[in-house]
């Protein structure tokens, strides 16, 4: 049997339809940039997650750029992060001239650890940027406290969480500003990228003005910005297929409550933390014989991947801000993502759940 990582086609096929209609409305309109589909998108998705506002970007990238711009982040400051993440959340931080602080995660949830967080503020630290890896969130509350006691800017990095509900609230209105990435893996993706930016409507306006050139009217050039506005095209597909979300993200559910369920005795499973839904954008396990395994099921005809294989205080370009984080060093060493797309059959979930146990015992 041969299982695939992921299957992309089929979240257009569930939505034929709907994003035929979309893309052959974008085209008739002759509106590809800004103009009312972006305000239509923006509102859907402030609805969605529960927020006062939301602003679009051409991608999730862009999104964590114009938020760490929007709350005044810039060179001479420092920005509390995870280094277990992708990239474009510490990259991010780099662009506008602040530098990344490394806190370690969890060993568990791989979440960034909470408790290490205050040893690493200083003077110049002015926000606190969190990743939900995998799909699921820290303690929130925990977060606030810290946020609010150091004075610090929450900013949430929720590309892999859209959809998940921290104590019954949607991801999307806890943070200061939260930044959503719609790249086409993602559980809600566009067909190219895109990305947005939820929050209040002052964080939102000044998040639009640096998307759109740094400017407040067609002529009002006030800051110095970026070309980084979605198009119409991806607005419109994306939102042809929010209505389908919950449904895929319940199937997902279900797929890794049953890879945790049989699997229990064979690797350690990664922690739920208290209080999520979880959105599994992707399902991890963790062993020493993580390349041993891969090769194992990679035999098998089950494609897997690694989220992340380096963590990124180790990568060359942010050897300037390196700082030991040995719990992510050891734990991209063992990581392993498995197959978990809402559309597997019962029998490939089964084969995939029986290779792994096959590997071990």
């Amino acid at each position: 049997m041969k299982i695939s990582f992921t299957n992309l086609a089929q979240q257009y096929l569930d939505c034929k339809q709907e994003i035929d209609q979309a893309i052959s409305d974008t085209i008739a309109s002759s509106s590809y940039i800004t103009g009312p589909d972006v305000t239509v998108f923006e509102t859907a998705m402030a609805n969605y997650v529960g927020a006062e506002d939301c602003a679009s970007t051409g991608s999730g990238t862009m999104a964590l750029i114009c938020a760490l711009r929007a709350a005044g982040i810039g060179p001479g400051h420092e920005v509390i992060t995870t280094p277990h993440t992708f990239v474009a959340t510490t990259e991010a931080i780099a662009i506008v001239g602040a530098s990344p602080v490394f806190v370690d995660i969890d060993p568990d949830t791989h979440l960034i650890d909470l408790d290490l967080i205050e040893s690493k503020i200083t003077s110049r630290t002015r926000a606190l940027l969190w990743v939900d890896i995998y799909g699921q969130c820290p303690d929130i509350s925990r977060i606030k406290q810290i946020c609010q006691q150091y004075n610090l800017v929450m900013i949430q990095d929720a590309a892999h969480s859209l959809g998940n509900t921290y104590q019954g609230t949607p991801v999307g209105s806890f943070a200061d500003i939260t930044c959503f990435s719609f790249n086409p893996v993602k559980n809600l993706g566009a067909m190219g990228d895109a990305g947005c930016a939820t929050g209040s409507k002052e964080f939102m306006d000044r998040v639009r003005m640096y998307r759109d050139h740094g400017r407040t009217g067609r002529y009002d050039i006030v800051e110095l910005g970026y070309n980084a506005r979605i198009d119409n095209l991806q607005s419109n597909i994306v939102l042809a297929k929010l209505p389908k979300l919950q449904e895929w993200l319940e199937r997902k559910r279900t797929i890794c409550a049953y890879y945790d369920h049989r699997l229990r005795n064979v690797i350690k499973p990664i922690k739920l933390q208290s209080g999520n839904s979880h959105s599994y954008y992707v399902y991890v396990i963790q062993t020493p014989r993580r390349d041993e395994l891969r090769a194992f099921l990679e035999s098998k005809g089950i494609s897997t991947n690694i989220h992340y294989a380096t963590a990124t205080h180790q990568q060359p370009a942010y050897q300037p801000w390196y700082s030991p984080c040995p719990v992510a060093e050891k734990t991209v060493k063992e990581i392993l993502s498995l197959p978990c797309w809402y559309s597997m059959t019962d029998e490939q979930i089964n084969y995939v759940a029986n290779s792994v146990e096959e590997f071990f015992v």
